[in-house]
């Protein structure tokens, strides 16, 4: 193993105390309970474990559908009108999916059972017009109105106001500015290009191209109807109080629009080709940019503005990557229907199942299971990405979430890919375990100052980017969270490194970033319950103890928040409202996390724990599968949430294992 730092001085990882176990452990007995809900449990587990392995790919993944909203299908259709490659039966199809989702007052919502959403409602107004919808047809006149009423174009979020902007629907001057100088900005000066999280980032340099440039199409009709009033569109403003960070940026926000009336010609044109440079360097080699829509969209915009064909390679691979995102299937009718991915989800999907599959008992060395490994160990990033800018030194060796985004894979994924394959028994050992060794040394070398854990950067803490007035589109940095942190954390003891200083630091964070509830907040899943299903499992393997006051707050609040048909659920409300925390309708996904900390705490036999297996073997469908609707996964709180269609079949599978079989890698030893 190549002996380098981790960028702060640290060292990698030992090798693994001699004598630990590095293959899952043999299947425990499962301790006495009520009797004929380990029977449900059981049946309910064969028909999962069955339904989930009739999904593999004969490559060896698993991928669901990943669901989102409909601005995705709303901006694929403004795209191929902006590029001049829309046609009817896509067009239509789209169309078709986004009325679907249509609530009765007229309005679109970003997730199910939630509140209208303004910027959603704009968009896919927007492209129903497109699509030929008459503007005094009763579903749209019902959404113009409520538009109206909430303020009209006007107040929806910038990048909504951008789409517009394109076809001359919105002034390009009444929308903030971002200039492609930014390339040029020192890493060690606030709002530089690394400030942003990588999902940001990847966004906005093609926007500064499309910000300096300001194209515009002709639009095929006008939007009078979404203003409330026509004349004034974009009615002015008080500045906020020049004291504040509000008044402050936009202030900056005012000298930047007189910067781009007058810009300084060479610097421009050389930052536009700086920017393009660095746009067409990170294209990944299946086309797409960061494995994401929006980075995707926007870059390829931006270079066709700046003079790259529809038919340059570049292009081409950029487009053909973005109809991969498309989901199609049949209405009631027979009619098509096409549903934009924001993103696909193949390496997350592949380590969850795996572990979910092994969980339930089946055998470590099971053909899917080392099908499945094989594919994640042919898909290790071993070579260097942007995260190399805050850790120039630190050895590749991470997992991304996607089949291709090379640039940018992320600790989440790694530490789970981890977990999964130490439960598999793979033929050729050593290489899975170099593998491993690879991938612990760079997520521990990926870690903050702070001792936590990011998504895909490390210190990516900068106060000052979500203030910047462009930024109204989600977080746009990535700091350490509970979860994210708890699963290298899990990653760690199972690796038998639960005595690592780095370890125990994680630990010590987590512990001190416990509510009053009992709970901890889920960054990258809804919400609480998330946060507390992943960091209670990390807790107990890395030996804090079951009666530790923080395990026992935990159990203790998940008893509070269960619902009186035994399951769990969080609405996404949770992220804004405290009253909505721990509440909402049960959700399969959202029970498995509960029970997966119940389980890992000790509480097997609970009355609690019972309940929650009842909820899901009573909820099963008879293939074997669970439905739910709800909104369970996090892009951005509150601004951007996921369905994945796969947590609800393999987040019970692995709850109703452990329920059956114990808890994985209990040989382990662990501190007292």
């Amino acid at each position: 193993m190549t002996a380098t730092t981790d960028g702060t001085g640290e060292s990698p990882l030992p090798e693994a105390e001699a004598g630990h176990s590095t293959t899952a452990p043999a299947t425990a007995t499962a301790s006495p309970g009520a009797p004929k809900t380990s029977e449900a449990a059981a049946r309910a587990v064969t028909l999962a474990t069955e339904h989930l392995l009739a999904r593999q790919d004969a490559a060896g993944w698993w991928k669901g559908d990943l669901e989102t909203n409909v601005t995705m299908d709303a901006e694929d259709l403004l795209l191929r009108r902006f590029l001049g490659i829309d046609d009817e039966r896509t067009t239509a199809a789209a169309a078709r999916f986004i009325r679907s989702r249509q609530r009765p007052d007229g309005t679109w919502a970003t997730f199910h059972g939630g509140p209208a959403e303004l910027s959603a409602t704009v968009e896919a107004y927007t492209a129903l017009r497109l699509a030929g919808d008459a503007p005094e047809a009763p579903h749209m006149a019902a959404a113009s109105a409520w538009v109206r009423e909430q303020g009209g174009i006007a107040a929806a979020r910038v990048f909504t106001r951008v789409w517009l902007a394109l076809f001359g629907w919105w002034r390009w001057e009444d929308l903030p500015e971002l200039p492609p100088e930014i390339m040029y900005l020192p890493k060690w000066v606030p709002l530089n290009l690394y400030d942003f999280g990588q999902w940001a980032r990847q966004t906005i340099v093609p926007l500064t191209i499309v910000s300096a440039l300001r194209p515009v199409r002709p639009a095929p009709f006008a939007l009078d109807e979404l203003h409330t009033d026509p004349r004034r569109p974009n009615p002015p403003r008080p500045l906020a109080p020049a004291t504040s960070w509000d008044g402050l940026f936009q202030r900056l926000d005012k000298a930047l629009h007189v910067y781009h009336r007058l810009p300084v010609a060479p610097l421009r044109r050389a930052a536009l080709r700086s920017a393009a440079r660095w746009i067409v360097e990170r294209q990944e080699n299946d086309g797409c940019w960061g494995g994401i829509q929006p980075p995707a969209v926007y870059s390829v915009i931006a270079l066709h503005l700046l003079g790259y064909d529809l038919r340059h390679p570049v292009l081409r691979a950029g487009l053909e990557s973005l109809d991969r995102f498309a989901v199609w299937h049949e209405d009631a009718d027979g009619a098509p229907v096409r549903m934009i991915e924001a993103c696909q989800s193949p390496v997350w999907d592949t380590c969850l199942a795996t572990t979910a599959l092994a969980d339930a008992g089946l055998s470590p060395d099971h053909p899917a299971l080392v099908k499945a490994a094989d594919w994640m160990l042919d898909e290790q990033i071993l070579r260097p990405g942007d995260w190399t800018v805050k850790r120039p030194h630190l050895t590749p060796g991470g997992w991304a979430f996607e089949f291709d985004n090379d640039v940018y894979p992320d600790i989440d994924d790694t530490a789970e890919v981890v977990l999964a394959l130490k439960r598999v028994r793979h033929p050729d050992p050593e290489r899975l375990e170099t593998a491993v060794r690879r991938a612990a040394n760079w997520a521990v070398g990926m870690r903050s100052r702070n001792g936590a854990w990011g998504a895909f950067d490390a210190d990516n803490t900068s106060p000052f980017p979500n203030r910047l007035p462009f930024c109204d589109f989600g977080e746009v940095i990535d700091p350490p969270s509970a979860d994210v942190t708890a699963h290298v954390v899990e990653m760690l003891a199972v690796l038998g490194k639960q005595h690592d200083p780095r370890a125990r630091r994680g630990v010590e964070w987590l512990l001190g970033e416990q509510e009053e509830s009992g709970a901890w907040f889920g960054r990258w899943g809804v919400n609480y319950v998330y946060g507390t299903g992943s960091v209670v499992p990390a807790l107990v393997a890395s030996g804090i103890p079951v009666s530790h006051p923080a395990v026992r707050r935990a159990v203790a609040w998940l008893g509070e928040v269960q619902n009186p048909d035994g399951g769990w659920g969080e609405d996404l409300r949770s992220y804004r409202d405290p009253e909505w925390i721990g509440r909402g309708a049960s959700t399969a996904s959202q029970t498995a996390w509960a029970l997966l900390a119940l389980l890992a705490a000790g509480e097997r036999d609970g009355e609690a724990v019972e309940r929650g297996v009842t909820w899901l073997t009573d909820t099963q469908r008879e293939d074997g599968s669970w439905d739910e609707p709800h909104f369970t996964g996090t892009g951005f709180p509150w601004d951007f949430t996921i369905n994945y269609h796969l947590y609800r079949q393999v987040f019970p599978l692995t709850a109703l294992g452990r329920y059956l079989h114990g808890e994985p890698f209990a040989e382990t030893p662990l501190e007292g």
